[in-house]
């Protein structure tokens, strides 16, 4: 929920921002930029609770935490990738397959009740699921509509 809320926020924020110093509203930048702050806040996740982040993976995914560590940085790479005109187009079509790929984590997750903050099982089990594979599915779209559909790019 938390990424959902920076990413609205940051939208909203750059609007308004685009108004004051454009004059013109431009979406696509707010939205490019908002999703850019979303990944930026999310990979905190990845160095903050690694142990954690871990446990959201099967067994079977050898190196876990160092997974959890190199996806922290391509979330960091990709939130600079996506400012970058030349490279937000490319960037947004990595970012959609990245989305796709950590589905399944997130199911693994749901259904070991995993609470990544407290490196626990206490979570919400899969009823966290009716929430997440939407906004999984909504951050897809954002990502195409603000970034690939870009009529400047």
């Amino acid at each position: 929920m938390k990424p959902l809320i920076v990413l609205i926020v940051v939208f909203l924020l750059a609007l308004m921002g685009t108004i004051v110093i454009d004059r013109d509203i431009d979406y696509f930048f707010s939205g490019r930029l908002a999703m850019a702050a979303m990944l930026l806040f999310t990979s905190i996740g990845h160095f903050k609770f690694p142990e954690g982040m871990s446990m959201m993976m099967p067994p079977f995914i050898p190196s876990r935490k160092l997974v959890v560590y190199i996806t922290g940085f391509i979330e960091i790479a990709a939130a600079v990738a996506l400012m970058i005109p030349s490279a937000a187009k490319s960037t947004g079509w990595f970012l959609i397959a990245f989305f796709v790929v950590l589905l399944p984590a997130n199911i693994y997750a749901a259904s070991k009740r995993v609470n990544y903050e407290k490196g626990t099982y206490d979570g919400p089990g899969p009823v966290y699921l009716w929430f997440r594979i939407p906004m999984q599915i909504f951050l897809i779209g954002w990502v195409y509509y603000f970034v690939i559909k870009n009529p400047n790019f």
